[in-house]
């Protein structure tokens, strides 16, 4: 950064130094066109007072046409006189522009650059009153020799500025990147450090996102030993199960009953590690995102359907509610999620109720939105962790929670999909009342 601040002020001096010598050797040289103009029309009208081809030589003696060329031409652009070329060798000037101008309005005016760019000829011409035109002209450095005489000194004034920007740049460069270099030092102090305003709500956001990635790492470490912890007991009863079984020591009876703990426990297994590959995919921002046209009216009585046999196994009733029309029901987004959005809602609410409970489903349409609603009269959810409970491995009553077979991660896995529909949820909870739970797309 520092070496580009550098660059960018020598460069721009430089720029500011050339540009400023062009634009005054222009303006300067336009003065001074002017100027040999003027000086052209005084001697001319001086001559003019005097110029007769009989007394050429006298006037040559007295030093009138010093520095001057001086021309006659008749009307007809014939050459009378020349001060530097004899008339008889040059063509006719009746077409030259200062000429033609002279017969026409009574004076004109050319200048005409030589061949080398090195000089320009001004022409100043005079017609007098015999109908004949008196030209003088005068020979000055072009502009572009002006340039070529000035630049030495350009350049001279360029090298001084460039080494002052040089180290008025490294001064002024090294007070611009210190407030950052002490910010970069202390960024969690980043309101203390005198530092631009400009850059507070960069710097702000540097650390929401620092602060994201440290939060996010430090729940992915969590969520490795909650896995970790998971994974264990499961396999600890599994392996315990199995040793008893290999010893030959359980009677009959204890071998179906340690069969099924074994099946139990490989299940819960099962379970939880199809619920880890779940959100590690919702997790993961590059995993492809298919949308399309849900009915979830329909979802939602498939699923009613497909978890009747789960509910009465825990003699709760699991209700569909048919209040509304389906025709408006349609969601934009990926069918899979949705329908596991459902499930899990459902299977929540059958697995947290009481025997003879009641659970109840509905999909209807408030103000342009579509509202799924899962609700049960089960043990509820206390105000105190409702904030909590869509956290990874979060339980409210881990004894009732490991009885039912829950794994801890479908509220968790609920929430990663409504944040991938960008879609709202609402919960109503009361201990001994039931839950409600409102899922707004």
């Amino acid at each position: 950064m520092k070496k580009r601040v550098n660059y960018m002020l020598m460069l721009i001096a430089a720029s500011a130094i050339l540009l400023t010598t062009v634009l005054l050797t222009l303006i300067y040289y336009n003065l001074f066109r002017e100027q040999v103009m003027k000086d052209l029309r005084t001697n001319a009208l001086l001559l003019a007072q005097e110029f007769s081809l009989d007394n050429t030589e006298e006037m040559i003696a007295d030093g009138l046409t010093e520095e001057l060329r001086v021309t006659c031409i008749d009307s007809n652009g014939t050459v009378l006189y020349d001060s530097v070329q004899s008339p008889k060798d040059m063509d006719n000037h009746g077409g030259r522009p200062e000429v033609s101008e002279a017969l026409a309005a009574g004076e004109g005016r050319d200048a005409r650059i030589s061949s080398t760019f090195a000089e320009n000829t001004f022409y100043y011409a005079l017609r007098m009153q015999d109908g004949s035109v008196l030209r003088v002209a005068r020979e000055a450095d072009s502009i572009y020799q002006m340039f070529i005489g000035v630049l030495p000194g350009v350049l001279t004034v360029l090298a001084v500025v460039l080494l002052g920007c040089l180290l008025v740049s490294r001064l002024l460069t090294g007070k611009l990147i210190r407030p950052l270099q002490r910010l970069a030092a202390n960024l969690d102090a980043y309101e203390e450090e005198e530092a631009y305003e400009e850059l507070t709500p960069f710097v702000r956001m540097i650390k929401e996102q620092h602060q994201d990635i440290i939060k996010g790492a430090r729940i992915r470490q969590d969520f490795t030993a909650n896995v970790t912890h998971e994974l264990k007991t499961p396999l600890t009863s599994i392996s315990g199960y199995a040793e008893l079984l290999e010893t030959g020591m359980a009677s009959e009876k204890e071998v179906q009953r340690f069969a099924g703990g074994i099946h139990k426990s490989a299940n819960r297994l099962l379970n939880l590690i199809n619920d880890i590959i779940k959100l590690s995919e919702l997790d993961s921002s590059e995993q492809e995102f298919v949308t399309e046209q849900v009915d979830m009216y329909e979802l939602a009585q498939t699923c009613v359907e497909m978890l009747q046999p789960n509910a009465e196994k825990h003699q709760v009733t699991l209700e569909f509610e048919k209040g509304e029309q389906r025709k408006c029901c349609t969601v934009k987004g990926n069918k899979q999620m949705l329908e596991e959005l459902l499930y899990n809602l459902c299977d929540n609410a059958i697995r947290y109720n009481n025997p003879g409970g009641n659970v109840w489903v509905q999909v209807a349409t408030r103000e342009e939105q579509i509202m799924l609603k899962v609700k049960d009269n089960g043990i509820g959810i206390p105000f105190e962790h409702q904030d909590r409970i869509f956290e990874r491995f979060y339980r409210v009553d881990k004894s009732r929670s490991k009885q039912t077979g829950g794994t801890g991660l479908g509220l968790a896995i609920v929430k990663h999909i409504i944040a991938r529909h960008h879609a709202s949820l609402e919960l109503d909870s009361e201990v001994g009342v039931g839950t409600e739970i409102r899922v707004w797309f």
